[in-house]
């Protein structure tokens, strides 16, 4: 199985299935002398971790990252960095049922028309639970992109087809504050309520929710990205999409550009800086110092506890109700894999962009 790489400097490999012994990812070419400690990851890590209520599964993994190796009195050595997260609380007897079944919505049937043959328990590499390594990778990555005062956040804008009523992109600060008092990460508290509501709704109803998250990557230098086949916001999208439950990605405007004028839709641009940002702090392909803004379409989970219909493997249809511990929707434990898809991203360009000398040093980044 090939795929299982990103990056092109700042690169890692992810491994691991739900229900194996563990999960885990390697980073090779990880900058000298980060200050690194399990705590620092397992910050975010339980930000995604199961268990959580809302609309989490409640499947208890504590989710406790150990690094292998790359770490040396507290800094990083330029090796490559090894993560491990040992699985703890799965249940792989409960998908034994779902062996010769093709569930809808889950890759089960693209597996094995690919591979003939896929793991059944919890979807094996095609299950969410592969997004706790790549949140590990990201925190590491944070850290990077944190020496050079660039900050990733993201937040719930949308879920179940309730969307918040306002948002200052000015005020990250009061943003992280609104995220925190409430489990959703959304920024709206009245809106926060009436998703929760609807969670309950839902839940009740044997079935799932989609909704949209917003990602801003705030103080990105100008000059990321390439003008032509590696473009920034190309890059953004590709590394978003990569996440399971992401159905679509917008930058900037979006969307919403394709009703605008060129007059509404271009950034006026005056000796303090750009008038707005339509563009999402990305034009040509490059980033142009503006705060980097980007929304990615979550689908609802696919297994639900309402009957659906499908086939088993001698194509005969069947009728199934899919039990056992799953999430109502992937908000808000997809909001830290979003994050950090963004810093292993962004920590790449850097490094595309400069020497290891230049990204050591925070303070070459001053223009002079």
């Amino acid at each position: 199985m090939a795929g299982n790489t990103f990056g092109q400097i700042f690169r890692v490999t992810t491994w691991g299935e739900s229900h194996g012994t563990a999960i885990g990812a390697t980073i090779d070419g990880c900058p000298p002398g980060i200050p690194l400690e399990p705590e620092d990851i397992q910050a975010d890590l339980d930000r995604r971790r199961p268990g959580t209520g809302g609309p989490a599964s409640p499947r208890k993994e504590p989710d406790k990252v150990e690094i292998l190796s790359g770490v040396f009195e507290g800094v990083t050595t330029g090796t490559p960095l090894s993560l491990i997260i040992f699985n703890k609380d799965a249940h792989s007897k409960s998908y034994d049922h779902l062996k010769n079944i093709f569930r809808p919505g889950h890759g089960d049937f693209s597996y094995l028309c690919k591979y003939g043959i896929r793991d059944h328990r919890g979807g094996g590499r095609a299950s969410a639970r592969e997004t706790a390594c790549r949140v590990a990778a990201g925190a590491v990555a944070r850290k990077l992109l944190a020496a050079h005062a660039i900050d990733v956040l993201a937040y719930t804008v949308a879920l179940g087809g309730i969307s918040i009523d306002s948002l200052d992109f000015e005020d990250i600060d009061s943003i992280k504050k609104a995220a925190a008092d409430n489990r959703l990460y959304c920024p709206d508290s009245a809106t926060a309520d009436k998703m929760e509501e609807r969670v309950k709704e839902v839940r009740s109803q044997g079935d799932s929710l989609g909704g949209i998250v917003e990602i801003i990557a705030s103080g990105c230098p100008a000059g990321l990205g390439e003008p032509v086949f590696n473009k920034l916001d190309a890059d953004i999208a590709g590394a978003l999409m990569s996440i399971g439950a992401v159905k679509g990605v917008e930058i900037g405007a979006g969307f919403a550009a394709a009703a605008m004028t060129g007059s509404e839709n271009n950034d006026p641009i005056t000796p303090d800086g750009f008038a707005s940002n339509n563009a999402g702090g990305i034009l040509a392909g490059i980033s142009n110092g503006e705060p980097i803004i980007a929304r990615v379409g979550v689908k609802p989970i696919p297994s639900i506890s309402q009957a659906q219909q499908t086939v088993n493997l001698d194509n005969e249809p069947i009728e199934i109700k899919i039990g056992g511990r799953h999430d109502i929707s992937a908000i808000p434990r997809i909001i830290p894999v979003c994050e950090a898809m963004m810093c292993l991203l962004l920590a790449d360009h850097l490094l595309r962009c400069k020497t290891t000398e230049w990204i050591s040093q925070p303070s070459s980044l001053d223009p002079e």
